[in-house]
């Protein structure tokens, strides 16, 4: 099992030994490899591989699939169509990236659209997509390519779309500041248990960026406008929660996260607050 994870390691350019004992990668083929050698795992070399899917799910598979109902394929659609900023959040596992590639698809394909991802996923259907993967750095620790350095190189590739594929350190600062000069319709992915959890991530993720709490908020209220978030099921099924707007506190300057609408798997959904505006946002496509 060592020998296999060094020879998997060496093939994409990456070292595994017992000075570097832990490796992820991305192999040619797209298969995303893990390995742990013995001196940090004591069950022994732990070797992880995951396939990504091959096949592209559209919006209608995802309703087709009961993962979403007709009214939010239509707020969705809508959502892109009238390039609002969002974010996709949710927790491990819960199909942010899938969903986003669906989004994806819907932008009209003369707009260019620039992934930047820390490890390639994102696999939209679309014919003007440009996608820029990091690197980590070689055995002398130079050379390294973060979301950071990404971010900012695809702000000079004139995208119609920029897109995160994981928000998750420096690069929300630079996102953001992209959002609030005239990128419109830039979306990502977050990690977070709910949908309003997510300016307290937000928080997190600045400040790794030397970005401080009020600075976040300010930025945050101007560049982003709805959260899509999204779970899984007990039965596993993946299912759109609900949509959120983003609203900044008159009180305190901070940002909240509102209502909009809520997804019930069989049975009507649920207005919250935020819905009017959340129609008026995506051009009435409430249906």
């Amino acid at each position: 099992m060592r020998r296999l994870a060094v020879r998997l390691a060496a093939s994409v350019g990456r070292r595994l030994d017992d000075g570097s004992p832990f490796v992820d990668a991305r192999l040619a083929s797209g298969v995303r490899v893990h390995a742990v050698l013995p001196c940090v795992a004591d069950s022994g070399t732990c070797l992880s591989l995951r396939v990504p899917n091959r096949q592209r799910l559209s919006l209608a598979d995802w309703v087709a699939s009961g993962s979403l109902s007709g009214q939010g394929a239509s707020l969705l659609g809508g959502l892109v169509e009238a390039r609002r900023a969002f974010l996709v959040s949710g927790g491990t596992g819960s199909g942010k990236t899938t969903l986003l590639g669906a989004l994806l698809a819907l932008v009209p394909p003369a707009e260019r659209i620039v992934i930047a991802e820390d490890s390639r996923e994102l696999r939209p259907d679309h014919p003007h997509c440009v996608r820029l993967e990091g690197r980590p750095p070689n055995a002398e620790g130079s050379g390294a390519v973060t979301l950071t350095d990404l971010v900012r190189q695809a702000l000079r590739m004139r995208p119609d779309r920029l897109v995160v594929g994981e928000v998750r350190g420096a690069e929300l600062a630079d996102l953001l500041s992209a959002l609030n000069t005239g990128h419109e319709g830039g979306c990502g992915t977050v990690h977070a248990n709910s949908a309003g959890d997510v300016p307290a991530r937000l928080e997190a993720l600045a400040a790794l960026g030397g970005m401080g709490r009020d600075a976040l908020h300010a930025q945050l209220a101007a560049a982003l406008q709805v959260l899509v978030h999204v779970r899984r099921l007990p039965d596993g099924r993946r299912w759109v929660d609900e949509l959120r707007l983003v609203r900044p506190d008159p009180a305190t300057g901070r940002c909240l996260t509102v209502p909009a609408i809520r997804f019930r798997p069989g049975a009507a959904s649920v207005p919250g607050d935020g819905y009017e505006q959340l129609c008026r946002l995506v051009g009435g496509g409430a249906g």
